[in-house]
């Protein structure tokens, strides 16, 4: 009888002992979770609580009969904790799953380090895809939809490390459709506002090659000597010096 009582006992403690032991480390907000596992625990005391009652009202019944029903009822209550044990580990699983899926979207939203034209800077992801959308507009040659996406760039980010470049390709899609007066204004900025930028000498080369396009050979001529000046030992420079020489 005793020996029927302390294995029942020792079944429930050893299912009790787990709960912490598996839980404790991945269980701490998803308050669903914790939930179930609170709920287990009770379950699995008030098992306990029932064996000990049954057990004290054991000396009122015949010691065969006590025995068998002891034995079908430890049977039952282990059935019942191996059933919540894997109720506990299917709990365990998906709180670890939402923290998982929960750091990835994190990441996804955290800034990134990009290196543009040898400078490093920090871009938010929604920067980034707005960028890389425009430009594969571009590139696919959809210069109008890139224009008006490099334009909604350069409104919504102007302090991006990303937009003398988007700035750089929205007076490129002007050139593309031959609207080279607001390809010029739209390099120009690039000029006064991002001088320190890469992009400033190739925007003064495509600056030039607007007034070409406009057979308007002194600009040109005058955007090309200050492209030269401003940035000597650029591939746009040395462009700039062989187009100078070909205007004489």
């Amino acid at each position: 009888m005793k020996k029927l009582q302390s294995s029942a006992a020792a079944a429930v403690l050893a299912a009790m002992s787990l709960v912490p032991l598996q839980a404790g480390a991945a269980l701490f907000e998803d308050e669903e979770a914790r939930r179930a596992i609170l709920e287990i625990r009770a379950r699995l005391t008030n098992m306990q609580n029932e064996i000990n009652a049954k057990a004290d009202k054991s000396n009122s019944l015949d010691l065969n009969n006590q025995n068998e029903q002891l034995r079908q009822e430890i049977a039952r209550l282990r059935g019942q904790i191996e059933i919540l044990t894997n109720e506990l580990a299917n709990a365990q699983k998906r709180q670890k799953d939402f923290y998982v899926d929960l750091d990835n979207r994190m990441r996804k939203l955290e800034p990134q380090t990009v290196t543009i034209d040898g400078k490093e800077f920090s871009v938010e992801q929604a920067e980034q895809r707005a960028y890389d959308t425009a430009l594969a507009f571009f590139k696919a040659g959809d210069y109008k939809n890139a224009g008006a996406s490099f334009y909604d760039f350069t409104r919504r980010y102007p302090n991006s490390g990303l937009a003398p470049s988007a700035q750089y390709w929205l007076g490129n899609t002007y050139y593309a459709q031959r609207d080279y007066k607001n390809a010029i204004s739209a390099q120009q900025v690039v000029v006064r506002s991002y001088a320190d930028s890469p992009k400033a000498a190739d925007a003064l080369l495509n600056i030039a090659s607007c007034y070409l396009e406009l057979k308007d050979r002194p600009s040109a001529k005058k955007a090309l000597e200050t492209l030269v000046a401003q940035y000597p030992g650029t591939p746009a420079a040395q462009t700039a010096q062989e187009r100078l020489a070909s205007l004489k």
